[in-house]
């Protein structure tokens, strides 16, 4: 059997193996089966997105918690860091999303958080495969007064806004400031607006009508090209883009140009810096991230550490080295000095504060760093074999780096999440980058597509 979880949990399409009811009861049993043991009585937070199939993955996963004897809290759609934060203010023992973050609706995903608000490390997951997939807590069964019970939370949201509140400095508001914001029909549908809102901005919502099947369908930070037309039509301030779960954040300025996850760390960095705040003098990122945003931190005099792909490895190395700025271009942003895991909302609020403090446009604030022209490719495969062992792929990747030389690079690399390979090339012109890139793609899609 494969490894059920990738590097955000589970996901696949919803009712298609792995993301099918009973395996979200098999989940739901070895959770409680492995918190039950820290705790008499465990109980264990369930939140999700606005996907239509969340109502299914839901009541599986709730079930199968209950069965094992421990309670559940039902907090209903909440962005995926408000669930983090909601599990530690409850002292939940654990807390479950169920969101596939900014894939289309008719996927799905299920990932944990420990009680601490951090994602669950490996070997944690590999122990509920082991329990999921063995005989050892099948006859396990509960009975009477000692099956677990679920409960409907009300106030979540309002904690949620109210920690988020207090990460925003508390001598500033955002009066005066027009921000449009697009919640990609999802998690952050109530929670944005009205927290930009209590904080005196004027608001201009957009996609905030989910009806279980439009999330980030042609809206949100995969894709921002709305709301750069409204931001510009509206004559605002800033245009604040958030993918379905809500831990992901893209801005436009007011000339309606995108401002991505690099260019947010790169803003950021310098006025923590400036403030003393940026503890360890570093900023992790992943190697997807523009060569850019390295000169940019080298020339404010900052550490960069990049690691793999995928915001769990960049939260390991700020743990482990102390650092607390990190990210990913495509906006998924940690402020570890506030919370746990990447948060879109919390990221907009630090970026906002930034815009107040230094009475800055957004466009003047992002000059501090020059993105070298990037292109990237995103190739569905149908499996994803090593791409060493292709000569045709390992032969077109070795020209395009002889032709680039030390004037940009090259990454090729399968994705996490989905049945795709990503092909991402810096280089000296838009021009060139998009046709070697064109070139790998190329290639890729015929020997794998």
């Amino acid at each position: 059997m494969g490894r059920l979880f990738g590097t955000d949990g589970i996901r696949g399409v919803a009712n298609v193996d792995p993301m099918t009811a009973e395996i979200a009861l098999q989940v739901g049993r070895a959770v409680a089966y492995l918190f039950k043991r820290e705790r008499h009585r465990a109980k264990i937070v369930i939140g999700k997105d606005t996907r239509v199939s969340g109502y299914m993955i839901e009541s599986a996963l709730a079930s199968g918690i209950c069965s094992m004897g421990a309670d559940v809290l039902l907090l209903g759609p909440l962005p995926t860091p408000g669930i983090a934060f909601i599990t530690r203010s409850m002292n939940a023992d654990a807390g479950i999303v169920i969101s596939a973050s900014h894939n289309p609706f008719q996927d799905n995903g299920i990932k944990i958080f420990s009680q601490d608000g951090f994602k669950l490390p490996d070997e944690k997951e590999e122990e509920i495969e082991s329990l999921m997939f063995s005989d050892r807590i099948s006859a396990l069964r509960p009975t009477a007064d000692e099956i677990g019970k679920a409960f409907r939370v009300e106030d979540d949201s309002g904690r949620y806004i109210v920690f988020l509140k207090n990460t925003f400095p508390s001598n500033l508001n955002l009066e005066g400031m027009k921000i449009v914001v697009d919640c990609a029909n999802g998690a952050t549908y109530k929670i944005a607006p009205t927290i930009l809102s209590e904080m005196r901005a004027e608001v201009i919502p957009i996609n905030v009508e989910p009806d279980g099947y439009n999330i980030n369908l042609h809206c949100g930070s995969l894709h921002p090209e709305t709301l750069a037309e409204k931001v510009i039509q509206h004559q605002a301030d800033v245009g604040l883009a958030y993918d379905g779960d809500g831990d992901r954040l893209i801005c436009v300025d007011e000339k309606g140009s995108v401002v991505n996850g690099d260019q947010v760390m790169a803003i950021c960095a310098q006025r923590m810096k400036s403030e003393g705040t940026l503890k360890k003098n570093t900023v992790v990122s992943t190697v997807m991230s523009n060569l850019g945003l390295k000169l940019a931190l080298e020339k404010m005099g900052v550490e960069n550490v990049a690691t793999k792909v995928g915001d769990r490895y960049v939260l390991e190395e700020m743990v482990k080295i102390g650092a607390v700025l990190g990210g990913e271009d495509s906006g998924h942003l940690i402020f570890l000095d506030h919370h746990t895991t990447g948060d879109g909302i919390l990221s907009s609020l630090q970026l906002l504060a930034v815009m107040r403090s230094e009475k800055k446009s957004l466009s003047a604030l992002a000059e501090v760093i020059t993105l070298l022209p990037q292109t990237t490719i995103n190739v569905e495969v149908k499996s994803k074999p090593d791409l060493k062992t292709i000569p045709e792929v390992q032969a077109v990747i070795a020209k395009a780096e002889k032709e680039l030389s030390t004037q940009g690079r090259v990454l090729v690399r399968y994705s996490g999440t989905q049945s795709m390979c990503r092909v991402m090339i810096e280089g000296p012109t838009p021009e060139k980058t998009e046709a070697l890139t064109k070139s790998i793609a190329d290639v890729i899609r015929e020997k794998l597509g």
